[in-house]
């Protein structure tokens, strides 16, 4: 498979860098690792969400946060949003293929992390200690 390239931002056919500052590739990183990116994202895995019922899933997120998470992640082509010409407006999200495959790869770090949240929290105990707490 030949390598994609860059053609703008990081210079004259660069491959992508996430490392490389000017790395378009590191912006769309930040909007899918993001908390409320990788929540939105994971959230919609499971479904086509309207807002308010991806609210309610994703804790804790405002309605502007989630509401540029999801601009963000639909102008990067990972969740497509759709109107319905009803009265009142009624809008979907969902993820597009690229956000499917983008959330499998996600939901499998958040399965592994939560599996192996008792090695994490001996591990915060025992830095605590040695280190007289936070």
């Amino acid at each position: 498979m030949e390598t994609p390239v860059c053609t703008d931002a990081c210079g004259p056919e660069q491959p992508f860098d996430v490392f490389a500052r000017t790395c378009p590739s590191r912006e769309t990183l930040e909007h899918v690792t993001g908390r409320w990116g990788s929540l939105t994202v994971g959230a919609l895995r499971e479904g086509p969400c309207r807002f308010n019922e991806l609210r309610r899933r994703v804790e804790g997120v405002s309605e502007k946060m989630l509401s540029q998470t999801l601009h963000a992640l639909e102008r990067d082509g990972i969740v497509n949003r759709e109107a319905q010409p009803t009265n009142p407006p009624r809008v979907d999200y969902e993820l597009t293929p690229l956000g499917i495959e983008v959330a499998d790869r996600l939901l499998a770090l958040i399965h592994y992390l939560e599996g192996n949240m008792s090695a994490v929290l001996t591990a915060r105990e025992t830095y605590d200690g040695t280190r007289g707490g936070r």
